[in-house]
Protein backbone atom coordinates (compact mmCIF):
# COMPACT_ATOMS: atom_id res chain seq x y z
CA UNK A 1 0.00 0.00 0.00
CA UNK A 2 2.68 2.51 0.71
CA UNK A 3 4.42 1.69 -2.24
CA UNK A 4 1.35 2.59 -4.31
CA UNK A 5 0.83 5.62 -2.50
CA UNK A 6 4.92 6.73 -3.41
CA UNK A 7 4.02 6.06 -6.53
CA UNK A 8 0.48 7.91 -7.00
CA UNK A 9 2.21 11.05 -5.19
CA UNK A 10 5.52 10.89 -7.74
CA UNK A 11 2.91 10.14 -10.76
CA UNK A 12 1.12 13.73 -9.52
CA UNK A 13 4.19 15.74 -9.40
CA UNK A 14 3.74 18.14 -12.86
CA UNK A 15 6.40 17.20 -15.86
CA UNK A 16 9.09 19.38 -16.18
CA UNK A 17 8.77 22.06 -18.63
CA UNK A 18 10.69 21.50 -21.68
CA UNK A 19 13.59 23.80 -22.68
CA UNK A 20 12.10 24.26 -26.10
CA UNK A 21 8.73 26.05 -24.46
CA UNK A 22 10.49 28.29 -21.81
CA UNK A 23 12.50 29.53 -25.18
CA UNK A 24 9.03 29.91 -26.83
CA UNK A 25 7.12 31.43 -23.71
CA UNK A 26 10.02 33.91 -23.51
CA UNK A 27 10.13 34.73 -27.19
CA UNK A 28 6.44 35.26 -27.95
CA UNK A 29 6.46 38.05 -25.00
CA UNK A 30 9.52 39.85 -25.81
CA UNK A 31 8.70 40.09 -29.80
CA UNK A 32 5.01 41.02 -28.42
CA UNK A 33 6.16 44.19 -26.23
CA UNK A 34 9.65 45.02 -27.67
CA UNK A 35 9.63 43.59 -31.43
CA UNK A 36 10.96 40.93 -32.69
CA UNK A 37 14.29 42.41 -34.42
CA UNK A 38 14.74 44.60 -31.53
CA UNK A 39 15.38 41.40 -29.66
CA UNK A 40 18.20 38.86 -29.65
CA UNK A 41 18.93 35.41 -29.50
CA UNK A 42 20.79 35.79 -26.22
CA UNK A 43 18.09 37.84 -24.57
CA UNK A 44 15.51 35.18 -25.60
CA UNK A 45 18.07 32.42 -23.58
CA UNK A 46 18.57 34.64 -20.67
CA UNK A 47 15.15 35.34 -19.92
CA UNK A 48 13.77 31.30 -20.80
CA UNK A 49 16.82 30.38 -18.52
CA UNK A 50 18.59 28.24 -21.20
CA UNK A 51 21.49 27.77 -23.11
CA UNK A 52 21.60 29.05 -27.24
CA UNK A 53 22.10 25.32 -27.69
CA UNK A 54 18.40 24.26 -26.53
CA UNK A 55 17.21 27.19 -28.96
CA UNK A 56 18.89 25.83 -32.21
CA UNK A 57 17.60 21.99 -31.33
CA UNK A 58 14.56 23.33 -30.71
CA UNK A 59 13.91 25.63 -33.60
CA UNK A 60 16.82 25.44 -36.17
CA UNK A 61 17.08 29.21 -36.23
CA UNK A 62 15.37 32.64 -35.06
CA UNK A 63 13.36 32.69 -37.66
CA UNK A 64 11.69 29.51 -37.26
CA UNK A 65 11.22 30.07 -33.88
CA UNK A 66 9.13 33.49 -34.95
CA UNK A 67 7.52 31.50 -37.24
CA UNK A 68 6.18 29.39 -34.28
CA UNK A 69 5.55 32.06 -32.01
CA UNK A 70 3.21 33.24 -34.87
CA UNK A 71 1.67 29.60 -35.47
CA UNK A 72 0.86 30.46 -31.35
CA UNK A 73 -0.87 33.72 -31.84
CA UNK A 74 -2.69 32.23 -35.00
CA UNK A 75 -3.86 29.63 -32.65
CA UNK A 76 -5.36 32.06 -30.45
CA UNK A 77 -7.09 34.09 -33.20
CA UNK A 78 -8.98 31.04 -33.92
CA UNK A 79 -9.95 30.23 -30.41
CA UNK A 80 -11.38 33.70 -29.48
CA UNK A 81 -12.97 33.22 -32.84
CA UNK A 82 -14.44 30.19 -32.27
CA UNK A 83 -15.46 31.39 -28.86
CA UNK A 84 -17.59 33.69 -30.52
CA UNK A 85 -18.88 31.11 -32.93
CA UNK A 86 -20.04 29.12 -30.19
CA UNK A 87 -21.99 31.67 -28.19
CA UNK A 88 -23.92 32.50 -30.90
CA UNK A 89 -24.87 29.14 -32.84
CA UNK A 90 -26.11 29.34 -36.14
CA UNK A 91 -25.97 33.38 -36.71
CA UNK A 92 -23.30 34.36 -38.33
CA UNK A 93 -24.14 38.35 -38.12
CA UNK A 94 -23.75 37.88 -34.48
CA UNK A 95 -20.86 36.21 -34.11
CA UNK A 96 -18.68 38.37 -36.09
CA UNK A 97 -20.40 41.43 -33.89
CA UNK A 98 -19.60 39.63 -30.66
CA UNK A 99 -15.87 38.58 -32.10
CA UNK A 100 -15.71 42.69 -32.73
CA UNK A 101 -16.50 43.35 -29.17
CA UNK A 102 -14.23 41.10 -27.78
CA UNK A 103 -11.43 42.64 -29.45
CA UNK A 104 -12.50 45.73 -28.00
CA UNK A 105 -12.20 44.52 -24.52
CA UNK A 106 -8.76 43.22 -25.47
CA UNK A 107 -7.83 46.14 -26.61
CA UNK A 108 -7.81 47.71 -22.89
CA UNK A 109 -5.65 45.35 -21.46
CA UNK A 110 -2.21 46.54 -20.23
CA UNK A 111 0.76 45.83 -23.01
CA UNK A 112 -1.75 45.26 -25.74
CA UNK A 113 0.19 46.10 -28.70
CA UNK A 114 -2.43 44.87 -31.58
CA UNK A 115 -1.77 41.61 -33.77
CA UNK A 116 1.94 39.62 -33.98
CA UNK A 117 0.97 38.81 -37.47
CA UNK A 118 0.79 42.56 -38.55
CA UNK A 119 3.47 43.55 -36.56
CA UNK A 120 5.70 41.08 -38.14
CA UNK A 121 4.89 41.85 -41.65
CA UNK A 122 5.69 45.59 -40.78
CA UNK A 123 9.04 44.36 -39.60
CA UNK A 124 9.56 42.41 -42.49
CA UNK A 125 8.90 44.02 -45.65
CA UNK A 126 10.80 42.15 -47.99
CA UNK A 127 9.69 38.11 -48.89
CA UNK A 128 11.12 35.27 -47.08
CA UNK A 129 10.13 32.51 -43.85
CA UNK A 130 8.76 35.23 -41.34
CA UNK A 131 6.49 37.50 -43.49
CA UNK A 132 5.43 34.53 -45.75
CA UNK A 133 3.31 32.88 -42.03
CA UNK A 134 2.19 36.39 -41.66
CA UNK A 135 0.66 36.71 -44.78
CA UNK A 136 -0.59 33.12 -44.98
CA UNK A 137 -2.59 33.56 -41.46
CA UNK A 138 -3.92 37.01 -43.03
CA UNK A 139 -5.18 34.96 -46.10
CA UNK A 140 -6.76 32.16 -43.80
CA UNK A 141 -8.47 35.34 -42.16
CA UNK A 142 -9.75 36.96 -44.87
CA UNK A 143 -11.05 33.52 -46.13
CA UNK A 144 -13.14 32.86 -42.84
CA UNK A 145 -14.61 36.66 -42.88
CA UNK A 146 -15.90 36.32 -46.66
CA UNK A 147 -17.34 32.63 -45.51
CA UNK A 148 -19.59 33.98 -42.41
CA UNK A 149 -20.09 37.33 -44.52
CA UNK A 150 -21.73 34.97 -47.40
CA UNK A 151 -23.27 32.35 -44.43
CA UNK A 152 -25.20 36.02 -42.89
CA UNK A 153 -26.23 36.23 -47.01
CA UNK A 154 -24.09 39.58 -47.87
CA UNK A 155 -24.59 40.80 -51.28
CA UNK A 156 -20.71 40.76 -51.51
CA UNK A 157 -19.60 38.35 -48.76
CA UNK A 158 -15.57 39.29 -50.19
CA UNK A 159 -16.28 43.40 -49.64
CA UNK A 160 -17.86 43.01 -46.68
CA UNK A 161 -15.20 40.97 -45.38
CA UNK A 162 -12.41 43.21 -46.31
CA UNK A 163 -14.20 45.94 -44.66
CA UNK A 164 -14.22 44.05 -41.39
CA UNK A 165 -10.71 43.65 -41.79
CA UNK A 166 -9.99 46.99 -42.52
CA UNK A 167 -12.05 48.27 -38.65
CA UNK A 168 -9.46 45.20 -37.38
CA UNK A 169 -6.34 46.43 -38.64
CA UNK A 170 -7.44 50.25 -37.54
CA UNK A 171 -7.75 49.02 -33.98
CA UNK A 172 -4.25 47.45 -33.75
CA UNK A 173 -2.96 50.79 -35.03
CA UNK A 174 -5.30 52.97 -32.95
CA UNK A 175 -4.81 50.87 -30.11
CA UNK A 176 -1.14 51.52 -30.11
CA UNK A 177 -1.29 55.29 -31.14
CA UNK A 178 -4.64 56.54 -28.68
CA UNK A 179 -4.17 54.25 -25.90
CA UNK A 180 -7.08 51.84 -24.14
CA UNK A 181 -9.93 54.56 -24.36
CA UNK A 182 -9.28 55.58 -28.10
CA UNK A 183 -11.25 54.84 -30.99
CA UNK A 184 -10.18 51.56 -30.74
CA UNK A 185 -13.20 50.76 -28.26
CA UNK A 186 -15.54 51.80 -31.00
CA UNK A 187 -14.97 48.82 -33.26
CA UNK A 188 -17.72 46.45 -31.95
CA UNK A 189 -20.54 49.64 -32.87
CA UNK A 190 -18.53 49.99 -35.92
CA UNK A 191 -18.63 46.12 -37.48
CA UNK A 192 -22.18 46.16 -36.21
CA UNK A 193 -23.43 49.63 -38.70
CA UNK A 194 -21.30 48.22 -41.17
CA UNK A 195 -22.60 44.66 -41.05
CA UNK A 196 -26.51 46.31 -40.81
CA UNK A 197 -25.47 48.59 -44.16
CA UNK A 198 -24.25 45.72 -45.87
CA UNK A 199 -27.17 43.64 -45.20
CA UNK A 200 -30.08 46.24 -45.53
CA UNK A 201 -30.75 47.01 -42.09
Amino acid sequence: MTDVLQKSSKDDQPAPRRAGDKVLDAAETLFYAQGIRAVGVEEIVNVAGVGKPSLYRAFGSKEELIVAVLQRQEAGFWRRLEESVAACPNDPRAQLIHFFRGTAERSRLGGYRGCAHSNAAVEYPEEGLVRGEALGFKTRQRERFTQMARDMGAADPQGLADELLLLLEGVYVARQIHGPSGPAQRVGHAAETLIAARLGG
